[in-house]
Order: C-alpha cells, then sequence, then structure tokens
C-alpha cells in the first residue's frame, strides 16, 4: 500500500533553485574575494570554489526540472 506525500512541487522546485543560484553565487564571491584579499588562492580552495559553482549550476538546473516536471507527473 503506497502512501501520497502531498508536497507542493512548485515551492521545492523554487528553492531548489534558489539553493542552486545561492551555491553558484558564493562560488564566484568567494573567487573574487579570495584573490582580493588573499591574493593567490591555495590549489585546494580554488578548486572548492569551482566544485562550489559547477554544484550550483548543477542544483539549480535540475531541480526545477525533477520538482516541477518529474514529480508531478509520477504521481
Amino acid at each position: 500500500m503506497s502512501q501520497n506525500w502531498n508536497a507542493d512541487y512548485a515551492t521545492l522546485a523554487k528553492r531548489g533553485f534558489m539553493l542552486g543560484a545561492g551555491l553558484f553565487l558564493l562560488g564566484i564571491a568567494g573567487e573574487v574575494a579570495g584573490g582580493t584579499v588573499l591574493g593567490t588562492l591555495p590549489a585546494w580552495g580554488d578548486t572548492l570554489l569551482v566544485d562550489i559553482e559547477m554544484l550550483g549550476i548543477l542544483v539549480g538546473l535540475l531541480s526545477p526540472l525533477v520538482f516541477g516536471v518529474v514529480m508531478p507527473l509520477t504521481e
């Protein structure tokens, strides 16, 4: 027997997109601020910030697709 979750998919899609945009902006701000304050970032710090940017893009693009299109169709 299955149970319904009754989720608000529109809100989840919006919040997921905003989370992705926030991660992307955090990565950009870290690159700019780190380069201005520290001069050069260590390799691990640069890699971490680039990974945060890529994760932000991925989350920002997939959240509306998953929660706005796929999940409502499967219910």
